[in-house]
Order: C-alpha cells, then sequence, then structure tokens
C-alpha cells in the first residue's frame, strides 16, 4: 500500500491556486493531513503541468503520472464522458488515486470539481485514495 495518494486531473493552463485550493478541501473533507499523503497522481499528458508540479511540491509528493490505458482499466463510480473522448480514459481523478494508492486502495474522497472564482468554469477535478479498510477490498 502506497498511503494516501491525491488523484487530480485538469484542463491544460489550470490555475495553481485552482489545484491547491482543491486539493486542500479534499484533504480536509477526509481529515487527514497533508504530511500523511505520499503522492499526487495523474494521467501522463499532464505530467508537465505547472499547477500540477507546483501541487506536488507544496505538498512535498511525487508526481505520479499514468498512461490514460492504465487509468481507463480502473474501475471508478464517476466516469466521465468529456475525459474518456477527451483522454482515453474515463476517469483521471479517481483511477490516479485508486492506482497510485495501491492494491485493495478505497476512495475516501470522490472526484469533486474545482470552484473556480467569478464563474469561471471548472478547470481541475481531485480525489483521495488512501488503504483498505481491514478485511475489505475494493
Amino acid at each position: 500500500m502506497s498511503g494516501f495518494v491525491v488523484g487530480v486531473g485538469a484542463c491544460r493552463g489550470v490555475a495553481g491556486a485552482e489545484v491547491s485550493t482543491l486539493v486542500a478541501e479534499v484533504l480536509a473533507a477526509a481529515g487527514v493531513d497533508p504530511d500523511r499523503v505520499t503522492a499526487l497522481a495523474t494521467v501522463d499528458v499532464r505530467g508537465r503541468e505547472p499547477a500540477l508540479l507546483a501541487a506536488a511540491a507544496e505538498l512535498g509528493v511525487p508526481l505520479r503520472c499514468h498512461p490514460a490505458a492504465e487509468l481507463a482499466g480502473v474501475d471508478v463510480p464517476h466516469p466521465s464522458g468529456m475525459a474518456r473522448e477527451r483522454l482515453g480514459t474515463p476517469s483521471v481523478a479517481e483511477a490516479a488515486a485508486l492506482l497510485g494508492a495501491g492494491h485493495g486502495a478505497r476512495l475516501l474522497v470522490p472526484k469533486r470539481r474545482s470552484s473556480p472564482p467569478d464563474g469561471q468554469p471548472a478547470m481541475a477535478t481531485c480525489a483521495l485514495a488512501g488503504p483498505a479498510e481491514p478485511g475489505r477490498t475494493r
């Protein structure tokens, strides 16, 4: 088990504040201290996105990038038609979090969209996965 992993889906050019605020909200919702996060995870085509690199650096963890085909093989509760169309996987945030957290991981916080100011469209999603409960598998 890799511990707590934050999965992040993002559009190109997303603002760093939008991602870091969303990550903080998701961790707070789960009651998970940021020091317990072991990685930020996303799809490989977003691996050089400045906002994601900054969020990982802020947490002091690596940004783990997964190919879309690998993410597509992860069963998630909230698939996205837009992600499937644009990236080739029905999930980035939830799938990356589950994949990064290891075998038997469970979603602690399902996918959430960011809430940018001034009514702008959301450019990021985030989910949190962690170790399975004793005696339980996904």
